[in-house]
Protein backbone atom coordinates (compact mmCIF):
# COMPACT_ATOMS: atom_id res chain seq x y z
CA UNK A 1 0.00 0.00 0.00
CA UNK A 2 1.50 3.02 -1.26
CA UNK A 3 -0.09 6.19 1.42
CA UNK A 4 0.97 9.66 0.89
CA UNK A 5 1.40 11.30 4.46
CA UNK A 6 0.92 15.17 5.06
CA UNK A 7 2.57 17.00 8.16
CA UNK A 8 0.68 20.46 8.26
CA UNK A 9 0.62 20.87 12.61
CA UNK A 10 3.15 23.88 13.03
CA UNK A 11 5.56 25.80 11.80
CA UNK A 12 6.69 23.01 9.47
CA UNK A 13 4.81 21.17 5.67
CA UNK A 14 6.08 17.72 5.32
CA UNK A 15 4.93 15.88 2.54
CA UNK A 16 6.26 11.79 2.19
CA UNK A 17 5.05 8.91 0.09
CA UNK A 18 5.76 5.73 2.50
CA UNK A 19 4.95 2.23 0.65
CA UNK A 20 4.67 -0.74 2.96
CA UNK A 21 6.67 -3.36 0.67
CA UNK A 22 9.27 -0.79 -0.08
CA UNK A 23 9.69 1.66 2.42
CA UNK A 24 10.07 5.27 2.15
CA UNK A 25 9.90 6.00 -1.15
CA UNK A 26 10.30 10.05 -0.93
CA UNK A 27 9.94 13.35 1.41
CA UNK A 28 10.38 17.12 1.01
CA UNK A 29 10.19 19.44 4.17
CA UNK A 30 9.50 23.62 4.16
CA UNK A 31 10.00 25.00 7.44
CA UNK A 32 8.83 28.68 7.93
CA UNK A 33 11.52 29.29 10.81
CA UNK A 34 12.72 32.42 8.50
CA UNK A 35 9.23 33.86 7.97
CA UNK A 36 8.36 33.40 12.16
CA UNK A 37 12.36 34.50 13.32
CA UNK A 38 11.11 38.06 13.54
CA UNK A 39 8.55 37.00 15.86
CA UNK A 40 10.41 34.90 18.29
CA UNK A 41 8.08 32.77 17.93
CA UNK A 42 5.11 30.85 15.50
CA UNK A 43 2.43 33.26 13.93
CA UNK A 44 -0.47 30.80 13.99
CA UNK A 45 -2.46 32.96 10.79
CA UNK A 46 0.87 33.03 8.83
CA UNK A 47 1.50 29.75 9.69
CA UNK A 48 -2.15 28.14 8.24
CA UNK A 49 -1.01 30.34 4.79
CA UNK A 50 2.13 28.84 4.36
CA UNK A 51 0.86 25.63 4.02
CA UNK A 52 -1.86 26.28 1.91
CA UNK A 53 1.19 28.13 -0.60
CA UNK A 54 3.84 24.47 -0.03
CA UNK A 55 1.34 21.42 -0.23
CA UNK A 56 0.29 21.37 -3.55
CA UNK A 57 3.87 21.67 -5.43
CA UNK A 58 5.94 19.18 -2.33
CA UNK A 59 3.25 16.92 -3.26
CA UNK A 60 4.28 17.40 -6.86
CA UNK A 61 8.35 17.02 -5.58
CA UNK A 62 7.72 13.51 -3.76
CA UNK A 63 5.33 12.10 -6.41
CA UNK A 64 8.36 13.12 -8.86
CA UNK A 65 11.08 11.56 -7.06
CA UNK A 66 9.02 8.57 -6.41
CA UNK A 67 8.41 8.00 -10.21
CA UNK A 68 4.90 7.91 -9.04
CA UNK A 69 1.19 9.69 -9.95
CA UNK A 70 -1.40 10.64 -7.76
CA UNK A 71 -3.50 7.92 -9.18
CA UNK A 72 -1.12 5.38 -7.90
CA UNK A 73 -1.44 6.43 -4.13
CA UNK A 74 -3.63 4.10 -2.16
CA UNK A 75 -4.03 5.96 0.86
CA UNK A 76 -3.44 9.67 2.69
CA UNK A 77 -2.75 10.45 6.05
CA UNK A 78 -2.48 13.56 7.38
CA UNK A 79 -1.69 15.01 10.98
CA UNK A 80 -5.09 15.79 12.79
CA UNK A 81 -3.53 16.88 16.03
CA UNK A 82 -2.72 18.31 18.37
CA UNK A 83 -1.61 21.24 16.94
CA UNK A 84 -2.26 24.78 15.93
CA UNK A 85 -5.79 24.42 14.27
CA UNK A 86 -5.98 26.68 11.15
CA UNK A 87 -2.61 24.50 10.67
CA UNK A 88 -4.16 21.30 10.52
CA UNK A 89 -7.26 22.35 8.71
CA UNK A 90 -5.17 22.84 6.40
CA UNK A 91 -3.65 19.96 5.68
CA UNK A 92 -6.91 18.23 6.52
CA UNK A 93 -9.35 19.85 4.08
CA UNK A 94 -6.40 19.07 1.34
CA UNK A 95 -5.83 15.52 2.44
CA UNK A 96 -10.27 14.59 2.25
CA UNK A 97 -9.89 16.94 -1.39
CA UNK A 98 -7.36 14.99 -2.55
CA UNK A 99 -8.50 11.54 -1.51
CA UNK A 100 -12.24 12.12 -2.55
CA UNK A 101 -10.76 12.81 -6.31
CA UNK A 102 -8.97 10.04 -6.25
CA UNK A 103 -11.32 7.61 -4.33
CA UNK A 104 -8.95 6.39 -1.88
CA UNK A 105 -9.02 5.99 1.59
CA UNK A 106 -8.08 8.99 4.31
CA UNK A 107 -7.04 8.89 7.81
CA UNK A 108 -6.20 11.76 10.53
CA UNK A 109 -3.14 11.29 12.09
CA UNK A 110 -1.80 11.64 15.65
CA UNK A 111 1.18 14.16 15.74
CA UNK A 112 2.97 12.35 18.99
CA UNK A 113 2.16 8.64 17.74
CA UNK A 114 4.10 9.50 14.54
CA UNK A 115 6.57 10.96 16.67
CA UNK A 116 6.49 7.98 18.36
CA UNK A 117 6.66 5.04 15.50
CA UNK A 118 9.55 7.59 13.69
CA UNK A 119 12.18 5.23 14.81
CA UNK A 120 10.47 2.46 12.63
CA UNK A 121 11.34 3.99 9.61
CA UNK A 122 14.94 2.85 10.43
CA UNK A 123 17.15 -0.20 9.54
CA UNK A 124 17.41 -0.75 13.22
CA UNK A 125 14.25 -0.58 14.80
CA UNK A 126 12.52 -1.21 18.18
CA UNK A 127 10.21 -4.34 19.00
CA UNK A 128 7.76 -3.91 21.38
CA UNK A 129 7.13 -2.90 24.17
CA UNK A 130 8.83 -0.24 24.54
CA UNK A 131 9.48 2.84 26.62
CA UNK A 132 8.98 6.37 24.81
CA UNK A 133 10.97 9.83 25.47
CA UNK A 134 8.63 12.52 24.12
CA UNK A 135 10.39 15.11 23.93
CA UNK A 136 9.24 18.54 21.46
CA UNK A 137 8.50 21.90 21.63
CA UNK A 138 4.73 21.44 22.38
CA UNK A 139 5.17 17.80 24.65
CA UNK A 140 7.37 15.98 27.33
CA UNK A 141 6.18 12.84 28.03
CA UNK A 142 6.59 9.01 28.53
CA UNK A 143 4.60 6.64 27.87
CA UNK A 144 4.97 2.68 28.02
CA UNK A 145 4.07 1.41 24.49
CA UNK A 146 2.80 -2.50 24.01
CA UNK A 147 1.78 -1.73 20.62
CA UNK A 148 0.48 0.81 18.39
CA UNK A 149 -2.29 2.51 19.73
CA UNK A 150 -1.69 0.50 23.21
CA UNK A 151 -0.52 3.70 25.51
CA UNK A 152 -0.11 4.35 29.03
CA UNK A 153 0.81 7.37 30.15
CA UNK A 154 3.37 7.21 32.97
CA UNK A 155 4.66 11.07 33.25
CA UNK A 156 4.43 14.54 31.43
CA UNK A 157 5.52 17.61 31.97
CA UNK A 158 2.85 19.63 34.56
CA UNK A 159 4.10 22.84 33.19
CA UNK A 160 6.37 23.93 30.58
CA UNK A 161 7.68 21.45 27.95
CA UNK A 162 11.52 20.72 27.56
CA UNK A 163 11.90 22.34 23.85
CA UNK A 164 9.23 25.28 25.58
CA UNK A 165 11.98 25.76 28.49
CA UNK A 166 14.58 25.67 25.86
CA UNK A 167 13.09 28.25 23.41
CA UNK A 168 12.28 30.39 26.93
CA UNK A 169 16.14 30.27 27.85
CA UNK A 170 16.88 31.31 24.61
CA UNK A 171 15.12 34.22 24.36
CA UNK A 172 16.31 35.45 28.11
CA UNK A 173 20.23 34.70 26.55
CA UNK A 174 19.24 36.76 23.39
CA UNK A 175 19.42 33.95 20.87
CA UNK A 176 16.92 34.05 17.91
CA UNK A 177 14.18 31.88 17.38
CA UNK A 178 14.06 28.86 17.37
CA UNK A 179 15.62 28.54 21.01
CA UNK A 180 16.77 24.77 21.07
CA UNK A 181 19.70 24.56 18.21
CA UNK A 182 20.79 28.24 19.53
CA UNK A 183 21.33 27.31 23.07
CA UNK A 184 22.97 24.00 21.72
CA UNK A 185 25.18 25.93 20.15
CA UNK A 186 26.42 28.20 22.94
CA UNK A 187 26.58 25.65 25.41
CA UNK A 188 29.02 24.35 23.44
CA UNK A 189 31.44 27.09 24.64
CA UNK A 190 30.26 26.78 28.12
CA UNK A 191 32.38 25.93 30.82
CA UNK A 192 30.99 22.80 33.15
CA UNK A 193 30.94 23.63 36.52
CA UNK A 194 30.59 27.44 36.70
CA UNK A 195 26.49 26.92 37.50
CA UNK A 196 24.97 24.50 38.52
CA UNK A 197 21.13 24.36 38.55
CA UNK A 198 18.46 22.33 39.74
CA UNK A 199 17.26 18.96 38.37
CA UNK A 200 13.35 19.83 38.66
CA UNK A 201 11.06 16.96 40.43
CA UNK A 202 13.48 14.77 40.80
CA UNK A 203 14.11 14.76 44.51
CA UNK A 204 10.60 13.32 45.07
CA UNK A 205 8.90 9.54 43.32
CA UNK A 206 7.08 9.80 40.14
CA UNK A 207 7.95 10.25 36.44
CA UNK A 208 6.52 13.67 35.66
CA UNK A 209 8.46 16.78 34.86
CA UNK A 210 8.36 20.36 35.64
CA UNK A 211 10.37 22.74 33.66
CA UNK A 212 8.82 26.22 34.26
CA UNK A 213 11.21 26.48 37.81
CA UNK A 214 14.60 25.72 35.67
CA UNK A 215 13.40 28.97 33.39
CA UNK A 216 13.12 31.35 36.72
CA UNK A 217 16.50 29.96 37.83
CA UNK A 218 17.92 30.82 34.70
CA UNK A 219 16.62 34.40 34.75
CA UNK A 220 17.54 34.91 38.22
CA UNK A 221 20.96 34.13 37.55
CA UNK A 222 21.09 36.01 34.40
CA UNK A 223 19.62 38.35 36.61
CA UNK A 224 22.33 38.13 39.72
CA UNK A 225 25.68 38.29 36.69
CA UNK A 226 24.40 41.56 35.21
CA UNK A 227 23.51 42.88 38.47
CA UNK A 228 27.35 42.70 38.86
CA UNK A 229 28.11 43.98 35.49
CA UNK A 230 29.52 40.65 33.76
CA UNK A 231 26.86 39.86 30.50
CA UNK A 232 30.18 38.40 28.37
CA UNK A 233 29.64 35.92 25.76
CA UNK A 234 31.53 33.86 28.23
CA UNK A 235 29.01 33.91 31.35
CA UNK A 236 26.22 33.43 29.24
CA UNK A 237 27.68 30.30 27.10
CA UNK A 238 28.39 28.99 30.82
CA UNK A 239 24.54 29.62 31.67
CA UNK A 240 23.41 27.56 28.66
CA UNK A 241 25.40 24.99 29.41
CA UNK A 242 24.45 24.62 33.13
CA UNK A 243 20.78 24.76 31.78
CA UNK A 244 21.20 22.40 28.88
CA UNK A 245 22.99 20.38 31.02
CA UNK A 246 19.87 20.46 33.92
CA UNK A 247 17.47 19.38 31.38
CA UNK A 248 19.62 16.05 29.70
CA UNK A 249 19.67 15.40 33.44
CA UNK A 250 16.11 15.71 34.39
CA UNK A 251 15.36 13.24 31.27
CA UNK A 252 17.69 11.02 32.08
CA UNK A 253 17.12 9.94 35.44
CA UNK A 254 13.04 10.31 34.66
CA UNK A 255 13.84 7.46 31.61
CA UNK A 256 16.38 5.63 34.06
CA UNK A 257 13.18 5.21 36.46
CA UNK A 258 10.72 4.61 33.63
CA UNK A 259 12.89 1.67 32.55
CA UNK A 260 13.70 0.36 36.31
CA UNK A 261 9.61 0.65 36.91
CA UNK A 262 8.60 -1.32 34.07
CA UNK A 263 11.18 -4.09 33.76
CA UNK A 264 11.14 -2.81 29.48
CA UNK A 265 14.54 -3.02 28.01
CA UNK A 266 14.02 -0.91 25.28
CA UNK A 267 13.43 2.97 25.45
CA UNK A 268 12.59 5.12 22.05
CA UNK A 269 13.65 9.13 22.34
CA UNK A 270 11.95 11.17 19.93
CA UNK A 271 10.60 14.74 19.05
CA UNK A 272 12.69 17.70 18.11
CA UNK A 273 15.09 17.68 21.05
CA UNK A 274 16.16 14.10 20.67
CA UNK A 275 18.50 15.95 17.96
CA UNK A 276 20.17 17.72 20.49
CA UNK A 277 23.71 16.22 20.68
CA UNK A 278 24.43 16.40 24.51
CA UNK A 279 20.93 14.59 25.23
CA UNK A 280 22.71 11.42 22.91
CA UNK A 281 25.53 11.28 24.72
CA UNK A 282 24.00 11.32 28.44
CA UNK A 283 21.59 8.58 26.85
CA UNK A 284 24.20 6.40 25.83
CA UNK A 285 25.80 6.62 29.44
CA UNK A 286 22.17 5.36 30.45
CA UNK A 287 22.00 2.47 27.85
CA UNK A 288 25.59 1.90 29.51
CA UNK A 289 24.78 1.87 32.55
CA UNK A 290 21.19 -0.08 32.52
CA UNK A 291 21.49 -2.19 29.53
CA UNK A 292 18.87 -1.06 27.71
CA UNK A 293 18.71 -0.34 23.94
CA UNK A 294 17.87 3.51 22.91
CA UNK A 295 16.59 3.98 19.54
CA UNK A 296 16.08 7.17 17.80
CA UNK A 297 14.85 8.87 14.14
CA UNK A 298 17.41 10.05 12.13
CA UNK A 299 17.79 14.27 12.50
CA UNK A 300 15.64 15.22 9.72
CA UNK A 301 13.02 12.94 11.13
CA UNK A 302 13.35 14.19 14.67
CA UNK A 303 11.59 17.20 13.92
CA UNK A 304 7.81 17.33 12.48
CA UNK A 305 7.72 16.03 9.06
CA UNK A 306 5.79 13.64 6.46
CA UNK A 307 7.51 10.74 6.71
CA UNK A 308 6.12 9.71 10.50
CA UNK A 309 2.85 10.74 9.06
CA UNK A 310 2.93 8.44 6.61
CA UNK A 311 4.12 5.09 8.09
CA UNK A 312 2.16 6.02 11.20
CA UNK A 313 -1.00 6.23 8.36
CA UNK A 314 0.22 3.17 6.62
CA UNK A 315 -0.10 1.25 9.39
CA UNK A 316 -3.42 2.04 10.61
CA UNK A 317 -5.14 1.76 7.24
CA UNK A 318 -3.88 -1.57 6.64
CA UNK A 319 -5.61 -2.31 9.39
CA UNK A 320 -8.90 -1.00 7.66
CA UNK A 321 -9.26 2.50 10.05
CA UNK A 322 -10.35 5.75 8.11
CA UNK A 323 -11.68 9.12 8.36
CA UNK A 324 -14.70 8.22 6.23
CA UNK A 325 -16.10 11.98 5.08
CA UNK A 326 -15.20 13.40 8.89
CA UNK A 327 -12.12 15.70 8.67
CA UNK A 328 -10.36 15.92 11.91
CA UNK A 329 -8.57 19.04 13.06
CA UNK A 330 -8.17 18.62 17.05
CA UNK A 331 -6.00 20.96 18.86
CA UNK A 332 -5.92 19.14 21.90
CA UNK A 333 -6.16 15.33 21.68
CA UNK A 334 -4.80 12.60 24.38
CA UNK A 335 -2.24 9.81 22.47
CA UNK A 336 -4.17 7.55 24.90
CA UNK A 337 -7.40 7.97 23.36
CA UNK A 338 -6.42 6.42 20.47
CA UNK A 339 -7.36 3.11 19.23
CA UNK A 340 -5.37 0.36 19.13
CA UNK A 341 -4.69 -1.51 15.34
CA UNK A 342 -7.68 -3.87 16.20
CA UNK A 343 -9.91 -1.47 16.07
CA UNK A 344 -12.03 -0.86 12.36
CA UNK A 345 -12.59 2.10 11.95
CA UNK A 346 -11.86 5.46 12.99
CA UNK A 347 -15.04 7.07 11.56
CA UNK A 348 -16.63 9.03 14.36
CA UNK A 349 -14.00 8.61 17.30
CA UNK A 350 -13.99 12.06 17.67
Amino acid sequence: MRVLGIETSCDETGVALYDGERGLLAHALHSQVAQHADYGGVVPELASRDHIRRLLPLCERVLDEAGLSRGQLDGIAYTAGPGLVGALMVGSTFAHGLAAALSIPVLGVHHMEGHLLAPMLEERAPAFPFIALLVSGGHTQLVKVAGIGEYELLGESVDDAAGEAFDKAARMLDLSYPGGPHVAALAEEGRAGRFEFPRPMTNRPGLDFSFSGLKTYTRNTLEDVRRNGDDSHQTRADIALAFQTAVVETLAIKCRRALEATGVPRLVVAGGVSANRALRERFAVLAERTGAEIFYPRPVFCTDNGAMIAYAGHERLMAGQCDGEKMLALPRWPMTELPPLSAACREGLA
